[in-house]
């Protein structure tokens, strides 16, 4: 049965449902989505699809990119047409999810980046290992639809009508920006549902030839990253990188561009791995630290704005990071204990984050960098509701 023939289908959606309420996402989500069932909201987008209309223009965002000037365009669709574009790629990751290569670990069942880690970090002989890694520009909005059109129709040669309206859509040149339309090349749509699957599809094969060659290899969406005992065979490897994407139409990143020799370990997806020590990317690090001070400037603010009490800021910023830090933010992002813990196997980077978070603490109950910021004890920090990620860590069992 063609695949969006089951977007209609209710037991296909509750389904859908009983894996998104598996998952680790807050009840707010899942409350919609049940909502969103219950009131058969799909079946008009379903009907209109069936009968060829047109699809609703997506919506142009750009957006700020966390902690930096740089901007990220993204697209969204109106509600309901977009929460059965999840269905359909939930359908499509499941159905297709057997022509993946095994170093592909975005966006598929059962796989994660947590299981990329584990893979590389366990390798044998990973500490001699020489590393190559490499980041697709801006991958998702300049995948070229002319040449990923051919790939998706062989894939769902099967399936025409699927391919029709998937067609449609990539095809569809006009976007709404500002109220305006618009006319331009927009890939395959970062922040849309379906570009997870398309970005797996198109550099399946780079994928496959990497696993059959038998080089340590492994990718996830446009992070890349390859493994070999030589820098010969490596900067090789990195050749053939740049050709497949080159073939596709794409260009790396030169800025997240890196070659390691096995004395300077390697990154990859938040990680650092240095002679069999496993944590925190400094990149990370770098990030949730610059992201309390800008929080803790903000409250500071906010205190002084509204004449509040500097204990009372203290708790503001704590409830912020408790959620960050140990809970889950959104549907589709872990907390961090949920993400690092798991793989991390030390806590170097764990007690900078506790130092730097209880100086953000003790500078906004106290008001002052001096050493007078240290009368805020440990005892009275935790009585504000603070939590150490260093002691989460070795109580956690996950």
């Amino acid at each position: 049965m063609p695949l969006i023939e089951l977007l209609s289908d209710k037991s296909v959606w509750e389904r859908f449902y009983r894996y998104k309420a598996s998952l680790e996402c807050p009840k707010r989500f899942t409350k919609e989505l049940r909502a969103f069932i219950d009131a058969e909201r799909y079946l008009p987008v379903c009907e209109s699809v069936r009968r060829g209309e047109s699809f609703p223009l997506p919506r142009k965002t750009v957006i700020s990119k966390q902690f930096s000037e740089k901007k990220r365009t993204v697209y969204t669709y109106p509600e309901p047409e977009n929460t059965v574009l999840k269905l359909l790629t939930y359908l499509l990751s499941r159905e297709y999810d057997g022509i993946f290569s095994d170093g592909l670990y975005s966006f598929r069942p059962r796989r994660t980046a947590k299981d990329a880690i584990r893979k590389l970090t366990t390798a044998p002989g990973m500490e001699k290992m020489y590393a190559y890694k490499a980041d697709v520009s801006d991958y998702f909005n300049s995948v070229p639809i002319e040449k990923l059109l051919p790939v998706l129709e062989k894939t769902l040669r099967h399936d025409p009508g699927t391919y029709a309206f998937l067609s449609r859509l990539l095809r569809e040149e006009r976007v709404l920006s500002g109220g305006r339309e618009l006319i331009e090349r927009k890939g395959i749509m970062a922040g849309t549902p379906l570009s997870a699957f398309y970005a797996n599809l198109y550099l399946a094969e780079m994928d496959e030839f990497f696993e059959h060659t038998g080089v340590l290899y492994a990718r996830y969406s446009d992070d890349i990253v390859v493994f070999d005992d030589s820098p010969e065979k490596v900067r090789a490897h990195a050749q053939s990188v740049r050709a497949f994407l080159d073939d596709k139409g794409l260009a790396i990143n030169e800025k997240k561009e890196f070659f390691f020799a096995p004395s300077e370990g390697w990154s990859f997806l938040g990680f650092d791995y240095r002679q069999g020590v496993t944590d925190i990317a400094a990149s990370s690090l770098d990030k949730i630290k610059h992201k309390m001070r800008r929080k803790t400037r903000a409250l500071e603010r906010w205190q002084k704005r509204n004449a509040l009490s500097g204990e009372k800021a203290a708790k503001a910023f704590i409830r912020i990071f408790n959620r960050k830090l140990f809970e889950s933010p959104d549907d589709s992002e872990l907390s961090w204990c949920r993400w690092y813990f798991p793989l991390i196997n030390t806590d170097e980077s764990l007690k900078a984050i506790d130092h730097y978070a209880q100086d953000c603490v003790r500078y906004l109950a106290t008001g002052t960098r001096t050493k007078a910021r240290f009368n805020l004890r440990y005892d009275d920090m935790k009585r504000l509701g603070y939590r150490s990620l260093v002691n989460a860590y070795y109580g956690f069992e996950g």
